[in-house]
């Protein structure tokens, strides 16, 4: 006999835990199958959290090996990689049973096992012991996530040819790697071993990095990368790796056409992410995919079958944790005839580098594109008093306003703590707020926010401070 539910949500990554939680709140029942053996998804486990912490880790590393600079005299500065990794896995071990805790807290059952579709409604879950359950749901949301994409002829072993997710266990420090990619995943990952003291070289077939940013932001942002010891090679074409006793071979072109050899440790492919819908049977029940793959759904997240819907990272969009738990607890009031909705112009997406580097709306090139008229204001974080008392001038904020009503179309920024100040942004853009309205908001001081409050002020040419 199968088990009946009212919703099923398949994956248990940010966006499908999230949205099991708030359908059980809702008071539908609710189970989650995942087929990862630890909830939180890549995000949690392979993603988004351990990269976090060997980032803060790593950066922490690098500040003490420069306390003597600043006056505070400390021995001899020593790693050990093995520990940052533990401390790395009990972060990611505690998040996760925090997960479980909160599916029992709301009484969302969960199924450990890999689901395949029987048909529309009923769901068969294979565990790692290959014992089977079936299960039916009157509606059933997908939320896989995504998985590494690698290029043509290159397999990833997570010892020498790496994804994210070996990037994120090596047992011992590089000498060299090789980043192929220039996106957001590299670059963090790239920092991460930079500073435990690899030598890091980004290939990138672009002529600029992070593919999408601001391009003032993109150039500012490898400036500093640069004065920390990455080095890139833009316009750069990979051929091919070839593994041998030292590591590997990189085969690369730059753009005369010129052969150009890396040899190194390992090398990291990040050329970005593919939506993850193996084993689901798809086929069996018709649903329709986009031309990468993707489950094509409307604007209530319905696919092409009445009762099944998809979120996140399987569905058109930027592979953001946090847009995909925006659609999780969006997509359930919806099936619980409430008017849940996602605002896509203001996501905001973050580099967890130092400095962080973070951005909410249209681009400036955007706006040119689109023919739209538009305003600029840009604050330095050198004239910012809290971030010049630390020593942590580099970067800036820059703001881009309507040019008749003032309303603020988006917000790029490279400086301490970035990540967490777009947020001011995010709900001044969800008011539709103007830069005026920015600019006229007390800020603490000294705090970096001053430095929103005046590119605020800059849009209109009155700075005060630059």
């Amino acid at each position: 006999m199968s088990e009946k539910f009212q919703a099923i949500v398949i994956g248990g990554g940010p966006g499908g835990y999230v949205c099991a939680i708030r359908l059980s709140q809702l008071g539908i029942k609710t189970a989650c199958i995942d087929a990862g053996g630890k909830l939180g998804g890549t995000c949690l486990n392979i993603g988004c959290i351990p990269s976090k912490s060997l980032l803060n880790l790593s950066e922490n590393f690098n500040k003490a090996k420069n306390f003597s600079n600043l006056g505070i005299e400390v021995g001899q500065v020593k790693l050990n990689l093995e520990k940052i990794m533990q401390n790395k896995d009990k972060a990611v071990d505690n998040l996760t049973k925090g997960i479980e805790f909160l599916f029992k807290k709301n009484k969302v059952s969960y199924f450990k096992g890999i689901a395949t579709f029987q048909s529309s409604k009923k769901i068969l879950i294979r565990d790692e012991k290959k014992k089977e359950t079936i299960v039916e749901a009157d509606k059933v949301i997908i939320s896989t996530g995504s998985e590494p994409l690698s290029l043509p002829g290159i397999k990833f072993d997570e010892k020498i040819i790496l994804s994210s997710t070996g990037a994120l266990s090596l047992k011992k420090i590089p000498k060299k790697m090789v980043v192929v990619g220039g996106g957001y995943i590299g670059l963090e990952m790239g920092s991460v071993w930079l500073r435990f003291g690899t030598e890091v070289h980004v290939v990138e077939f672009l002529d600029h990095i992070t593919p999408g940013m601001d391009k003032e932001i993109s150039k500012e942002f490898m400036k500093i990368l640069q004065k920390q010891g990455m080095k890139f090679h833009l316009q750069t074409k990979l051929e091919g790796v070839q593994k041998n006793n030292n590591g590997a071979k990189v085969i690369a072109t730059d753009k005369d056409g010129k052969k150009i050899d890396f040899d190194c440790d390992v090398v990291l492919i990040s050329v970005g992410r593919k939506p993850n819908t193996k084993n689901l049977n798809l086929e069996k029940i018709n649903i329709n995919l986009d031309n990468k793959k993707r489950i094509k759904t409307n604007n209530k997240f319905e696919t092409n079958i009445k009762n099944i819907y998809a979120i996140g990272d399987v569905i058109s969009g930027p592979m953001l944790a946090h847009k995909a738990e925006e659609e999780g607890i969006a997509v359930a009031e919806l099936i619980a005839g409430q008017s849940g909705h996602v605002n896509y112009d203001v996501i905001p997406g973050v580099i967890y580098t130092s400095p962080e580097v973070a951005s909410i709306g249209k681009t400036e090139e955007q706006l040119k594109e689109s023919n739209k008229k538009y305003k600029v204001g840009k604050f330095p974080f050198l004239a910012n008093s809290r971030a010049k008392a630390i020593n942590k001038p580099e970067g800036f904020v820059k703001i881009l306003a309507d040019d008749k009503t003032d309303k603020i179309l988006g917000v790029h920024m490279i400086g301490p703590h970035a990540g967490e100040m777009i947020a001011e942004i995010g709900i001044a853009m969800e008011f539709g707020a103007s830069s005026e309205d920015i600019a006229r908001t007390c800020h603490a001081h000294p705090t970096f926010s001053e430095a929103v409050k005046e590119a605020a002020l800059s849009v209109d040419k009155r700075a005060i401070h630059s």
